[in-house]
């Protein structure tokens, strides 16, 4: 496809304020790119800090420096089952390595301990709070259109409006 200029290639994934969006027959986000920045930024905080510090003190760095990597720009992406699944596995992975265990229970354990959220719950969280934001910018910006036709109407010839 051209424009008068401009050739525009056809792609499999686009990245978009930080999100790549996937070809696909309905709106699809990839997850694989805020996985593997998740990854990155956890494995240099744990090389920096590495056994010294305690475990409360690397889980608030990864709470602080990581999640948001994971989590970021996600509350716009429709996300199912399996993606959910796959972002919580990133962060039981990371738990499993940091408390040297391969049981579930045991991370799970260690979550609820820490109280750490797995990004699952976490972009519920987000979701829903996006989500008003989102209604009360669209309630807002609909009054304000409403004051603007009423000030128009009140100051102004209403067909002109129309171009009557």
């Amino acid at each position: 496809m051209s424009t008068c200029v401009a050739v525009i290639s056809w792609v499999n994934e686009m990245r978009y304020l930080g999100i790549l969006i996937v070809r696909s027959g309905t709106f699809k986000c990839s997850l694989e790119h805020a996985k593997k920045s998740f990854c990155h930024a956890a494995n240099a905080v744990f090389a920096r800090i590495g056994r010294v510090a305690s475990e409360e003190v690397t889980l608030q760095l990864i709470k602080s420096k990581c999640l948001p990597a994971l989590l970021y720009g996600l509350e716009a992406c429709p996300l199912t089952k399996s993606d959910l699944q796959s972002l919580d596995f990133v962060i039981n992975r990371f738990f499993m390595k940091l408390f040297t265990t391969k049981s579930i229970e045991t991370v799970k354990y260690c979550q609820e301990f820490f109280d750490f959220s797995l990004p699952s719950v976490l972009w519920a969280k987000h979701v829903a709070k996006f989500e008003v934001s989102f209604e009360c910018f669209f309630v807002c910006a609909i009054i304000v259109v409403a004051i603007l036709f009423r000030l128009y109407a009140a100051y102004c010839c209403l067909p002109c409006l129309f171009g009557e």
